[in-house]
């Protein structure tokens, strides 16, 4: 049986805050509990966003908060070939397509009260999906912007129908939790600045890591219909996964910079330390040692 391993992945958008904080020491907590090991990786596929200095700061709070990795720490932007080469594979079996509608065209085009997937986006109306290969191709090779999206049909039609992933809970067991990645409608996989999306990126970078367990945030827990749904069509293991409770502020919100939430350096600064913070930590969590 191999080692467990797990990954706590932050996107270098922002400083981290205390959600952060948590899910990093629920990892490390449960990769000592499973006898594992705990790797670092950046999602840093955004262009705009990710900065050399917020991943600098990220590596400077998880040092200060005690957080220790093993192997060396992956950086996605130095892998988008990687992605670029599973696109294509999907591409060249049917199952993708470029999408070369704006916005404003997607919405224009929508049903007055459309399906939406998990994160209330309205599905795709499909308008790209009948464009023969010669157009797509030629509207490419002049440039035209373009995302690719999963065609959720014939995706569907290429894996069981029956499809499930193993979640875990350390002080209780596992389960079999089934899956509807048609909620998700025809998802874009690859963006318009960059070859491939967060789904993509993290279902591959999961697989090339030999990544065992996820343990990740309850915001994340719906999209695992679709990473399951991309490791069936790209031959990928499905790691076990725990979706944890979220930090929310004092009005019930998800933690995040842009509403003000503190980070961790604003806590370092006001006078906290790491001991102090990772008892909070373990008492936030529940978890208990051995």
């Amino acid at each position: 049986m191999s080692i467990p391993h797990l990954r706590f992945a932050p996107s270098p958008n922002g400083r981290l805050h205390l959600g952060h904080a948590y899910s990093a020491f629920l990892n490390a907590a449960i990769a000592e509990r499973l006898g594992g090991r705990l790797s670092l990786r950046i999602e840093d596929i955004d262009p705009v966003r990710s900065r050399p200095d917020l991943i600098a700061a990220i590596e400077s709070d998880l040092a200060w908060l005690g957080i220790a990795f093993t192997g060396p720490v992956r950086r996605q932007s130095r892998h988008l070939a990687d992605y670029a080469a599973a696109r294509d594979r999907l591409a060249a079996r049917g199952l993708a397509y470029p999408c070369f509608c704006s916005r404003g065209q997607i919405r224009a085009a929508a049903a007055a009260d459309p399906p939406c997937d998990p994160d209330g986006v309205p599905h795709y109306p499909g308008t790209c999906r009948s464009l023969s290969p010669a157009e797509a191709r030629a509207r490419i090779a002049r440039g035209e912007p373009h995302t690719w999206r999963l065609d959720m049909a014939r995706a569907l039609a290429e894996v069981p129908a029956a499809q499930a992933y193993t979640a875990f809970d350390p002080e209780d067991g596992e389960r079999t939790v089934p899956v509807d990645p048609a909620r998700w409608g025809d998802a874009v996989i690859a963006r318009r600045d960059v070859p491939t999306s967060y789904h993509l990126a993290v279902v591959h970078d999961d697989a090339a890591q030999g990544i065992t367990h996820v343990v990740r945030g309850r915001d994340l827990e719906a999209a695992t219909d679709l990473h399951v749904l991309l490791q069936r069509l790209l031959g990928l293991p499905s790691p076990r996964y725990h979706h944890h409770v979220l930090i929310l502020d004092p009005a019930g919100e998800k933690l995040a910079k842009s509403r003000g939430s503190a980070s961790l350096a604003d806590l370092r600064a006001a006078g906290a330390t790491p001991e102090a913070l990772r008892t909070r930590l373990r008492e936030m969590s529940g978890f208990r040692k051995g």
